[in-house]
């Protein structure tokens, strides 16, 4: 699926769908066009009429790079990633990968599937002549400011899950769920694996200086890598707290089946010389005084003594 946004001479967003718009827009006019689970087909589509990359175009119909950035001379290519909740769990996070053509006049953008921050992006540019005015950087820039920003709250939503997860654990609460930790760990390894190289992707873009980046879009791509800074350095922050939870569940696991096995001890201990002592006065021998009521006497006091005792001394020397 694929639209394409134009913005003509005279500053109106102009939306469109046919296969004639993937082309390199005419003169006066800058033109993007998004590609959402792109085929092969519209993809050497765009290789034709763009005189794109073949390496580039190969990179787009197999996700899973990290991020990074190619000057081909005539465009730039960028590979960039979104970050959005799990449909299938509330605990992780979804990595959505983004690439990029940039020239001067044209931004091709083509991701896995819809990326909500990038979507509202194209909305605003669809309605704002003003994004599109300042160039196809300009865009492509809050395209990026959205997503970045997106990101924030996901990982405070998840740094906040693992703080109450932990409490849980330590106080107890017996529907404290361990697999938690397991996977919001998950999610912020990944997290950070695609964090740190979209750091040094937007570093190298701002100190570059590059032509086809508009001014005004270059200056702020700065604060941008510094706002990725302080999210990589929350994601690593999260991660070393999910194993830290993990640890203190499995010394708590441990200390529990500690006591388990000393109450069992004491339990066995207890009941062992009672097993004797029946035992013992339980044979069939002739000398044994069965008719006598002292002895008879002393084995039931003993069957109460030697436990309360046992247990007195596990109390003093090991409770």
């Amino acid at each position: 699926m694929f639209r394409v946004l134009d913005l003509d001479s005279a500053g109106t967003p102009q939306q469109s769908t046919e296969d004639s718009a993937l082309a390199p827009p005419p003169p006066g006019v800058c033109r993007w066009i998004d590609l959402v689970e792109p085929d092969a087909a519209t993809l050497e589509l765009l290789r034709v009429r763009f005189d794109l990359d073949p390496l580039a175009i190969a990179d787009c119909l197999e996700f899973g790079a990290v991020s990074r950035l190619d000057d081909y001379e005539r465009y730039l290519f960028l590979v960039i990633h979104a970050f959005t909740n799990s449909p299938t769990s509330e605990h992780e996070i979804s990595v959505h990968e983004i690439h990029a053509f940039l020239g001067e006049t044209f931004l091709i953008t083509v991701h896995d599937n819809p990326v909500p921050a990038h979507d509202r992006i194209w909305a605003k540019a669809a309605a704002d002549p003003l994004v599109l005015a300042r160039g196809v950087s300009w865009a492509l820039y809050l395209s990026l400011e959205a997503m970045v920003e997106a990101t924030e709250p996901l990982v405070e939503g998840i740094d906040e899950q693992l703080e109450q997860l932990e409490l849980a654990i330590i106080e107890g609460v017996r529907q404290a769920d361990p697999k938690v930790a397991f996977r919001i760990k998950r999610s912020a390894v990944a997290m950070r694996r695609s964090l740190r190289p979209l750091r040094d992707t937007l570093r190298i873009l701002h100190r570059r200086g590059d032509p086809r980046l508009a001014p005004r879009a270059n200056r702020h791509l700065r604060d941008l890598a510094d706002v990725v800074v302080r999210l990589t350095e929350r994601v690593e922050e999260v991660a070393a707290a999910a194993a830290e939870v993990q640890g203190t569940y499995q010394a708590l696991q441990a200390a529990k089946a500690t006591d388990l096995m000393k109450n069992l001890t004491i339990f066995s201990a207890v009941f062992l010389p009672l097993g004797v002592i029946v035992g013992f006065w339980g044979q069939n021998f002739e000398h044994l005084p069965y008719g006598n009521d002292f002895w008879l006497g002393f084995m039931l006091v003993s069957l109460i003594a030697v436990p309360a005792g046992l247990l007195e001394w596990f109390r003093r020397n090991w409770l």
